[in-house]
């Protein structure tokens, strides 16, 4: 399998998408934020609110609400 990281490094904003079943999972490796769906455009926006929150830009504390709608478990 062929990998974008040269020597391990990990390259900003670097992502890994696969199928699961009916879903498109993704992974943001800098922060190991994971989201998921139905198509591929779907789990790429969910990634970048997803990243957004994790990162503390999006302005607010997220919901319980918030984190289940973008596929993340909110007591992990």
């Amino acid at each position: 399998m062929t990998g974008s990281t040269r020597e391990g490094d990990i390259h900003e904003d670097e992502i890994r998408m696969w199928r699961e079943g009916d879903w498109w999972v993704i992974t943001h490796i800098e922060t190991g934020v994971t989201t998921q769906g139905d198509t591929r455009e779907h789990a790429l926006e969910m990634l970048d609110d997803a990243v957004a929150l994790h990162k503390g830009e999006a302005g607010h504390e997220p919901t319980d609400e918030e984190l289940q709608e973008m596929g993340l478990d909110p007591n992990a």
